[in-house]
């Protein structure tokens, strides 16, 4: 058996009201649980849009298809008008993995103000964002969420060190290659589940790499005796891949590969025997700006 993390992001609206029910249910059918990471804040997303000036991040739409991809209300929405409140509009939805037995975690109260103006935000604006989030969460769930990520993979040890507030178990904010204890000055904070997979959007369209044999590109690298964690997102894998993602099931139930939440991989070790690492930032070719690296897993993405 190959157990391998299975980690939901939803950023926006459209992936709260379609793809939340639509993975909830494909999930169910499969007897799988995931651990979902979700946005309640407004949905600001379209300003993304004005990132279209940066060459990579143009590059990264027009290789993904972003339009049919992510659809046109992503991509406007939050652009001419003030984004709607997720959280407020769609509580119910927000509770349905809850009630299928999914880990439920804190992505982001605004997820496009925190990827775009992390390095700009003053700590009191930095904890407002968590503790926006956090409480919004924890009202719609009835109970605190247990772990959290940071949106975009953009966290600073200024965040890691306001998320030890909140006494989440774990959380998932940088790539890497193990789980480890991050250290910020003379602290140990709670463990780190780092992202090891590639997600749809950083590979396709490049080294040949399509729609035909994506799947087998992930699965491959779904390997035994090491951490393997694998993002998808309810944008994309809930909506427009919905089908290519349950063809992905299948084929990783035949290769012995079992998917479940990223509080499973911690499930027996004891967090003091984790190794001890630092968080920095670095490039991944397919995106945009830097991501949060593990240190000691720092060029391993480039």
């Amino acid at each position: 058996m190959i157990p391998v993390g299975l980690r939901i992001d939803v950023d926006t609206y459209r992936g709260t009201r379609l793809g939340v029910p639509a993975l909830v249910d494909l999930l169910a059918r499969y007897d799988i649980r995931a651990t979902f990471f979700m946005t309640v804040g407004p949905d600001n997303m379209g300003r993304h849009l004005w990132r279209l000036l940066k060459p990579q991040f143009l590059l990264k739409m027009l290789r993904s298809n972003a339009a049919n991809l992510y659809g046109w209300d992503i991509l406007l929405r939050g652009t001419f008008w003030p984004g709607a409140v997720i959280g407020n509009r769609l509580a119910d939805v927000i509770r349905l993995p809850q009630q299928a037995g999914h880990e439920m975690g804190l992505h982001a109260w605004d997820h496009h103000s925190w990827q775009v103006n992390i390095d700009r935000y003053s700590p009191a604006a930095m904890q407002q964002q968590l503790r926006d989030g956090f409480n919004k969460l924890a009202d719609i769930l009835g109970a605190a969420p247990t772990c959290s990520a940071a949106a975009g993979w953009r966290c600073n040890e200024a965040a890691l060190l306001l998320k030890e507030q909140f006494q989440f178990k774990y959380n998932s904010d940088c790539r890497g290659s193990r789980l480890f204890l991050p250290r910020v000055n003379d602290r140990i904070l709670a463990p780190q589940v780092p992202v090891t997979l590639p997600t749809y959007d950083e590979v396709i369209g490049s080294d040949g790499i399509d729609n035909d044999n994506f799947n087998d590109y992930v699965l491959e690298r779904c390997k035994p005796g090491q951490l393997n964690v694998y993002t998808i997102h309810a944008e994309v894998e809930g909506i427009a891949l919905h089908r290519q993602f349950e063809q992905l099931l299948i084929q990783a139930r035949q290769r012995n590969i079992v998917f479940q939440p990223l509080g499973d991989l911690l499930r027996n070790i004891e967090p003091a025997s984790l190794p001890i690492d630092r968080v920095v930032k670095q490039a991944l070719p397919g995106r945009e700006g830097w991501l949060a690296w593990q240190g000691s897993a720092a060029g391993a993405g480039q």
